[in-house]
């Protein structure tokens, strides 16, 4: 018997075309970074919005996920944000497009990922004895949840990092089949606590088919991308290209045409409705910010090529550690590496597309370790010596405002 040949990729009429500031306008209300922002709303109004807020181990200036608020509503206090997030039952952590914390309305939405992995049967790691320990976990957690790794009994055999004790194997087994639920981070810890007691009555379930989950985190993608092609969707939340094409017509997306991006797409039709205005918002981004953590849609909207390069050797570094694009004016304007020594926030190193961009990153940085808790700005490296001096006299004069 021949097996059938995979959907052919979805080529739709288009319903209108846009320019390539367009899309790049649509793309940045669409992340909040074009209007005013709902302060109102806060921190879980962004979680809301963008339906994803990466998680990662890196600090430099901040860890990442308070970064994401704060590039879009400004200096809102670090503490509050991690209660905005971990408090009152507003989210969850699971996998999206990584480690991710997510509304907790769209815990139904994962159920595909929850049936996957219990039919793969393992993640990394395979248990020694799978119910024994599995059962040992829940039990703990029932009792005493919820509870840290280090709680239930340590996470690691005594080796490397990735040499799991048995008891990490398994409450990480149930993180990913849905039994357990990471409800807080605590000194960077997840902290887990029972599915049954931490979510909701009516949204722990699995009772949506994998069509329909696939349907709403495409939604969701398009609405929170404001513009996009099949591959954006895709990586969004990691979906396959084949699993877009299988629900994109009942989206509720519609087909556009973009100039120069030479790709079809589609868009948000409350993106469509309104001509995207209002004021920029001038700020540094994490590099995992959904804004630019996919680096091809980064170069096709914005003209702009990065990559963090955290984990390349430090002499095959180009613009270093932790390096932060600068948004100013809509557009992406350069970049800087920064780091903090005592009160002082240190750019190591700092690219500017132009001179236009000098007081952009002054405002940029200035904001950023005001918000921080920094007291002064040091300007280390700059790729052009004179737009160097000019960031350099820039920042006083923002330090004297």
């Amino acid at each position: 018997m021949t097996a059938a040949k995979p959907a052919k990729p979805v080529k739709p009429k288009p319903v209108t075309t846009l320019s390539a500031d367009d899309a790049r306008r649509m793309a940045l209300r669409a992340q909040g970074f074009l209007g005013a922002p709902d302060r109102r709303a806060g921190v879980r109004g962004v979680l809301r919005r963008l339906g994803a807020v990466q998680l990662d181990t890196i600090s430099v200036l901040a860890r990442s996920h308070e970064l994401i608020p704060y590039a879009r509503l400004g200096a809102v206090g670090r503490p509050a944000v991690e209660s905005a997030y971990w408090s009152g039952g507003h989210s969850f952590e699971y996998w999206s497009h990584a480690a991710c914390i997510l509304p907790v309305e769209e815990w139904p939405h994962f159920a595909f990922r929850r049936r996957a992995m219990r039919a793969k049967g393992h993640r990394w790691h395979r248990m020694e004895d799978r119910e024994g320990s599995c059962a040992a976990v829940l039990d703990r957690l029932k009792a005493d949840g919820p509870l840290t790794t280090s709680d239930l009994g340590g996470g690691r055999k005594g080796g490397e990092w990735w040499d799991w004790s048995e008891t990490k194997i398994a409450v990480e087994w149930l993180l990913d089949t849905g039994e357990v639920v990471c409800t807080e981070r605590r000194a960077w810890k997840r902290v887990y606590d029972l599915a049954e007691r931490a979510i909701p009555d009516d949204l722990l379930h699995d009772d949506l088919s994998d069509a329909e989950c696939m349907r709403r985190l495409v939604a969701q993608a398009g609405a929170a991308l404001g513009v996009a092609t099949r591959a954006d969707l895709a990586d969004y939340h990691r979906l396959k290209n084949e699993q877009v094409d299988a629900v994109i017509e009942a989206s509720g997306l519609v087909p556009v045409e973009v100039a120069g991006w030479g790709k079809p797409a589609w868009a948000d039709p409350a993106a469509l409705a309104e001509a995207p205005r209002g004021r920029h918002r001038t700020t540094l981004l994490s590099p995992f910010d959904s804004l630019v953590w996919d680096r091809t849609r980064t170069a096709r909207i914005f003209d702009f090529t990065h990559r963090l390069e955290a984990y390349v050797p430090r002499p095959k570094r180009i613009h270093g550690y932790f390096a932060m694009p600068l948004l100013a004016g809509g557009r992406l304007a350069g970049r800087v590496d920064p780091a903090r020594e005592g009160s002082t926030l240190v750019a190591r190193q700092v690219s500017l597309r132009d001179a236009k961009a000098v007081r952009p990153m002054a405002q940029a940085l200035t904001e950023a370790a005001r918000w921080v808790g920094c007291d002064s700005v040091r300007i280390e490296r700059c790729d052009d010596a004179a737009l160097r001096a000019a960031l350099v006299a820039e920042v006083e004069v923002e330090a004297g405002a």
